[in-house]
């Protein structure tokens, strides 16, 4: 196994495993992980012995989203056409430079689409990998966690996950814009109307993922999956993912990207979202979130009783 802090990468026969491995953050997306996932993908494709890439995340939880509490909390407010990076800053820092802002000040927009749209081509490589990419997901998978699953081929969701973009209802939209592609216009806009989350089986009930066992039968029924794809001819398997891509592609995608890229920096500095992030600051990212999401009585379609 060959491993950094934030993803191990693993070959095991014809499956490269990809794990995200900050499980104390909830698998918290930082730039580093990004770079990381998209430098596996690549590292996947080019060895011929792969049929299949394991999309996984260390602990309870498949990926909370953004490592906000790096963001929200930290208030930065540079000073006006100050470089992180070329001041001998991290690409961290960076990400909270963009992430936010003092309305007194100007905004650059085009500051959080270099940061964020690096962070699509990165959740992307899952999409536009030659090979199959399939995720497990457990406990959660939510906000930016979902731009990241939503772009591998095929879901296995434990019954009672969680997943879905909270954000949608302050403070973000979902970049790589693959929900109506995943579960069509009339679903994709009932959750990103509300921000409401589905569950593991609400998820195949609505065609986003392909299985959701039980929390016990979750590991097994992945390794099944895995072990079928990598069966195949990996030429096959080329072929057969290229073939449905370009039937299924629409031409307005990478328009639409763009547009949720330009659109999540703005919901990150509206008069709510510049409040959200002063809430964080002041009383902690949990709290802000819980007082978020209490009025919608989350967490999902299914137990929604308005």
């Amino acid at each position: 196994m060959s491993s950094s802090k934030i993803v191990t990468y693993e070959k095991d026969g014809r499956i490269a495993r990809l794990t995200l491995n900050r499980p104390e953050r909830g698998n918290g997306i930082i730039p580093e992980l990004v770079a990381e996932l998209a430098a596996g993908v690549e590292r996947a494709n080019v060895d011929s012995e792969i049929h299949v890439i394991a999309l996984t995340g260390n602990g309870k939880g498949f990926c909370g989203g953004y490592d906000l509490v790096a963001t929200a909390e930290k208030g930065l407010n540079p000073e006006p056409g100050q470089d992180p990076l070329a001041a001998g800053g991290s690409i961290t820092d960076w990400a909270v430079q963009a992430a936010n802002h003092d309305p007194s000040r100007v905004w650059d927009p085009m500051v959080d689409y270099a940061w964020m749209r690096r962070n699509v081509r990165g959740f992307m490589s899952l999409f536009h990998s030659d090979k199959p990419t399939v995720c497990k997901v457990q406990g959660f998978c939510v906000a930016g966690g979902t731009d990241m699953a939503l772009c591998s081929d095929l879901l296995v969701i434990e019954e009672t996950a969680k997943i879905g973009y909270p954000p949608a209802r302050v403070w973000g939209a979902p970049t790589t814009a693959l929900w109506v592609q995943r579960i069509g216009i009339e679903r994709a806009k009932r959750l990103l109307f509300t921000g409401d989350c589905l569950s593991g089986k609400e998820a195949v009930e609505w065609g986003l993922a392909t299985e959701a066992p039980a929390v016990d039968q979750l590991d097994e029924r992945f390794e099944i999956l895995l072990e079928r794809i990598a069966r195949m001819p990996v030429n096959q398997l080329m072929m057969m993912k290229l073939l449905i891509h370009q039937t299924a592609a629409s031409p307005s995608l990478d328009a639409s990207q763009t547009l949720g890229v330009v659109l999540d920096g703005i919901a990150r500095h509206t008069k709510e979202g510049y409040a959200f992030q002063q809430r964080a600051a002041e009383a902690g990212f949990k709290q802000a979130v819980r007082e978020r999401d209490e009025p919608f009585g989350d967490f999902g379609p299914s137990t929604f009783k308005g």
